[in-house]
């Protein structure tokens, strides 16, 4: 966990803990993310951070207490359980944003579709990285920049992508979680717990790598950031290496049996 008073730079942006609190440069995102945490935090929903306005150039959060799962991965999420839980808490996500409807003058970062009943507003960014763990237990995802409006199985895709993960054998090395039959168990155990069919999660993920490929190409090419940077350090060009693998492995993932 980041210590108190001290700061912490990821991949995207700097963050600083005061206390119970985390400070985060702003965007023109901000209004539009701080709606979405607030409706969570009147519906119940308290396993994402709390919006407690803002400091000058800074939002302020609630702070998330427990320890981000970066690799090699804690033994909470290399469990068929932990996975589970990863989608038992993306399942009470978007049962609690059902009610939600965005101000009619939400930004989002990154947004590439407008708002329609039927849609969610996804987290946009459901790494491990992002997730929090305390002696086992998922408590929460931080980190909301990216939330948008989209379809709730690209929230599922992205999350089965990472987290079971599926991508290729170095990336799962890294996690500590190898093997096709691993790979499956713990596939089927994220859909199981969300209520969603793996094929159905396999064929969304195909489509979700595709477009952010584009996106990032895109976005990176005209200099907007982080895409600027994601596309510097090679990541469209690694997603459609691990889109590719993903096809070849979809039979052994999803136990079909015609490798």
């Amino acid at each position: 966990m980041i210590e108190d008073g001290s700061t912490d730079r990821g991949s995207v942006t700097t963050v600083r803990r005061i206390g119970a609190t985390i400070r985060r440069p702003t965007g023109a995102w901000t209004p539009a993310v701080h709606a979405l945490l607030s409706h969570l935090e009147e519906v119940g929903f308290s396993r994402a951070p709390r919006a407690l306005g803002t400091d000058g150039a800074d939002e302020v959060l609630s702070l998330l207490y427990g320890e981000p799962a970066f690799t090699p991965w804690p033994e909470g999420l290399r469990s068929s359980h932990g996975v589970g839980e990863l989608g038992r808490w993306l399942r009470g996500y978007h049962d609690a944003i059902r009610t939600f409807r965005p101000p009619a003058d939400a930004h989002w970062q990154g947004q590439e579709e407008e708002w329609r009943p039927g849609m969610v507003i996804r987290h946009g960014d459901l790494g491990p990285w992002n997730s929090i763990w305390d002696g086992g237990q998922l408590i929460g995802f931080i980190d909301w920049d990216f939330a948008a409006p989209g379809h709730a199985i690209d929230d599922l895709a992205q999350l089965a992508w990472y987290a079971v993960p599926l991508r290729p054998m170095e990336q799962q090395r890294r996690a500590s979680v190898t093997g096709s039959s691993t790979l499956q168990a713990r596939l089927h155990a994220l859909c199981t717990a969300y209520g969603e069919q793996p094929e159905a999660v396999i064929e969304a993920l195909d489509a979700l790598q595709s477009r952010e490929a584009a996106r990032i190409e895109r976005l990176g090419r005209q200099g907007t950031e982080p895409w600027a940077t994601f596309l510097a350090r090679g990541d469209a060009a690694e997603m459609l290496v691990e889109q590719c693998w993903i096809r070849s492995e979809s039979d052994a993932l999803l136990g079909t049996g015609r490798k």
